[in-house]
């Protein structure tokens, strides 16, 4: 698994820090997407998915591999 974001399209609604916080953070200044691990281990992939699924700015791609 791989991830990507897009920074433009985050809304900073923290979604993907709540399901998934070893995989992503939020900028303190702008609460923008901050990716922590950009290939989690697969303990850390429901809840990275969960994250994907759960942004509502869609700016989380998950490329599996």
């Amino acid at each position: 698994m791989k991830i990507q974001i897009d920074k433009a399209r985050c809304i900073a609604a923290g979604q993907c820090v709540l399901q998934a916080p070893k995989v992503f953070d939020q900028d303190e200044e702008d609460g923008i997407v901050i990716l922590l691990n950009d290939n989690p281990t697969e303990d850390l992939w429901e809840s990275t998915r969960m994250a994907a699924r759960l942004c509502p700015s869609e700016a989380i791609t998950i490329i599996e591999d």
